[in-house]
């Protein structure tokens, strides 16, 4: 390399601040939510975001969070995405719900990854300013994990907040409304209205007798797991349409289990579900050929024939079938093959914002000190901070954060 070359790359500079922080209320030791708290004010801070104004008030986590990720990065701040600021989003809510938040399977390209074209309660396309993608966690005591969340239109998103706190009236109404006996949910059809409730439905722990009952009105996302055996086998057994092959596929399936009833009442199944497929007819592309085996699950006579078979089953022979099956690389994976960290890509700084999930994480990984991944040592153009908390005595904790940066933005006052 030239001294031309050489004079082209600033030198870097590292600094190292202690911020004492008093998160503790009277002599109380600051918690880990003050610690996520403290993450999330510092997390808006570098992507140029303000955090939702209730929780700037003074000596809240959030609010000292921001304020040093502000005095830390000025004006050198990241782009922010639209993923990202999903991210930031569904990380405030569940920490305001007290629930747990998955930082390692939950990045902003995984939400961007999992983000379909069409809403699976409305089937209209997402995006616009009136049915813009909407990403909400489904409710249910297993908090913000990847499994656990939903990407849906507008107006769904709107039934689905109204009915948040009383899904088991709305799964007890779905057969009033199916036989026309009672109202949709206000914003959407009957139809819409039973397939928010197949989804309320698979996220909600039931009794095998119960989750049977519920007809599969619209197939679970990729990276959504249903939590019953039941509605897992539903699944597992209509995916099997999706593809050429089905039929071999589900003759395979026949005999993987143990006795000749079974598999009579398997075939009867398979023999109501089948026409409606065929009808569709061989050019139907991949969303058409969903579809029709969604509706197909409203026919009186596969619901007949499926709550047969899975009650014979019951909830261990379900979930044994479900295991062999797996052994027989029938099952797909629960969540996308492309779930990746987001250190991979991130439009406007990949490393910098992988920078943010190393700090985060170390300061959500309990007591004592810990240290952030450095920003690359190669990169003249790169300037970035890292932060680790430790602990103290009485409730007072600090924050030390590294700043790496050129020396001639240091000289300059930048």
């Amino acid at each position: 390399m030239g001294p031309a070359q050489r004079s082209e790359r600033p030198a870097m500079n590292q600094s190292l601040l202690t911020l004492e922080l008093d998160l503790s209320q009277g002599h109380r030791p600051a918690s880990a939510a003050d610690r996520t708290g403290f993450e999330l004010g510092w997390d808006h801070a570098h992507h140029g975001l303000v955090p939702p104004a209730g929780l700037l008030l003074a000596g809240t986590p959030v609010s000292q969070g921001w304020l040093a990720g502000k005095a830390v990065f000025g004006r050198r701040t990241l782009l922010s995405t639209r993923p990202l600021r999903v991210w930031l989003r569904l990380r405030t809510e569940a920490w305001l719900a007290g629930l747990d938040f998955d930082t390692s399977g939950i990045t902003p390209l995984w939400l961007a990854q999992i983000e379909p074209t069409h809403c699976p309660v409305t089937r209209q396309r997402l995006g616009g300013s009136t049915d813009a993608p909407v990403t909400v966690m489904l409710p249910g005591p297993a908090g913000c994990v990847a499994g656990n969340l939903l990407v849906l239109g507008q107006r769904a998103a709107s039934a689905l907040e109204a009915v948040r706190h009383r899904v088991a009236s709305v799964l007890a109404e779905a057969r009033l409304i199916e036989a026309d006996m009672r109202p949709a949910l206000p914003g959407l059809s009957s139809e819409e209205t039973l397939r928010l409730a197949t989804l309320l439905g698979l996220a909600t722990a039931l009794p095998h007798a119960e989750a049977a009952r519920l007809p599969l009105r619209v197939l679970p996302p990729p990276q959504l797991r249903p939590c019953n055996p039941a509605q897992q086998l539903q699944a597992l057994l209509t995916q099997q349409f999706m593809r050429p092959g089905w039929s071999e596929r589900l003759r395979t399936l026949a005999d993987l289990l143990p006795d000749a009833a079974l598999r009579h009442d398997f075939n009867l199944f398979v023999g109501a579900l089948a026409p409606r497929l065929l009808a569709a007819g061989p050019t139907a592309d991949t969303r058409a050929t969903q579809q029709v085996l969604e509706d197909a699950w409203g026919d009186a006579r596969v619901q007949r024939r499926w709550l047969q078979l899975a009650l014979q089953l019951g909830a261990e022979g379900s979930t044994e079938l479900l295991r062999r099956a797996a052994a027989a690389g029938l099952v797909a994976p629960a969540t996308p093959a492309a779930r990746r960290s987001s250190r991979a890509v991130m439009t406007g700084g990949g490393a910098a914002l992988a920078r943010v999930h190393g700090a985060a994480g170390t300061a959500a990984a309990g007591m004592g000190a810990g240290t952030a991944d450095r920003p690359p040592k190669n990169s003249a153009a790169t300037s970035g901070a890292s932060a680790s908390w430790v602990s103290g005595p009485s409730g007072r904790n600090q924050v030390k954060v590294q700043l790496i940066m050129p020396n001639s933005s240091i000289a300059s006052g930048v």
